[in-house]
């Protein structure tokens, strides 16, 4: 069955408020369009949600009870899923927390894992496995952009950054798998672009055509972030 509806997210933990603490208000435009972005996965009716955000291992899955905290980050009362903490790696955290968060927290989810590092084959392998899915699918696909906006940036400045970036938005504007799935997997590991890899999956799991409408595109801390929403053209 098609994928009926994508989404595309950052996963800076200052998502969460208690761990922006009095920062908080600076990211509630993010927020607020991660939200909208979640809200039109819920109205496409899925028949069931898959989340992909990238980690250490490509292909492991967690279902919706999976549970994980944000202790790490200064935040142990936030917690998500009903099940022991398994070890979510951070894009699937903070996804499983916008999700419990918004209007499509009643969809049944897997969650998968694509490696950070890995290639553009093995990132299209997974997309075609998640495509071939039966039910009707709504991607969630968690990815920050470069690390290295500017000199305030997680990483140093990179004068390729922005440009990278640049690519990247429009191509979740346009809807543009050729440019996504085209992405240079070195140059992004340079730029600290963490979600290179699952828009690579979503490039491949999502052919299209497909409608696109970017939400957010700015670097508000030095580092890229993204809300994109897709519908069937």
């Amino acid at each position: 069955m098609p994928v009926v509806a994508a989404a595309v997210c950052p996963h800076p933990p200052l998502l969460i408020p208690e761990l922006a603490a009095g920062a908080a208000g600076e990211l509630d435009d993010l927020r607020a369009a991660c939200f909208a972005a979640l809200d039109g996965l819920a109205a496409a009716e899925p028949d069931e949600l898959v989340v992909v955000g990238s980690g250490r291992t490509t292909g492991i899955r967690f279902g919706a009870a999976a549970g994980g905290s944000f202790a790490a980050y200064g935040a142990p009362q936030v917690a998500v899923g009903d099940g022991a903490d398994v070890g979510l790696p951070l894009s699937l955290l903070v996804g499983a927390w916008l999700l419990e968060e918004s209007t499509a927290s009643f969809l049944p989810r897997t969650s998968v894992v694509v490696g950070a590092d890995a290639r553009p084959a093995a990132c299209r392998h997974l997309g075609e496995e998640i495509a071939g899915n039966p039910h009707r699918l709504a991607l969630l696909v968690m990815g920050d952009g470069s690390a290295r906006r500017s000199e305030h940036a997680p990483m140093h400045l990179h004068p390729r950054a922005e440009a990278f970036d640049r690519v990247v938005a429009d191509a979740l504007a346009g809807a543009d798998t050729e440019t996504l799935a085209a992405l240079d997997p070195d140059l992004a590991a340079d730029l600290g672009a963490a979600g290179r890899a699952p828009w690579q999956v979503l490039a491949a799991a999502g052919p299209g055509p497909w409608r696109g409408e970017l939400r957010y595109a700015a670097a508000p801390y030095g580092g890229g972030y993204f809300v994109a929403s897709w519908s069937p053209a």
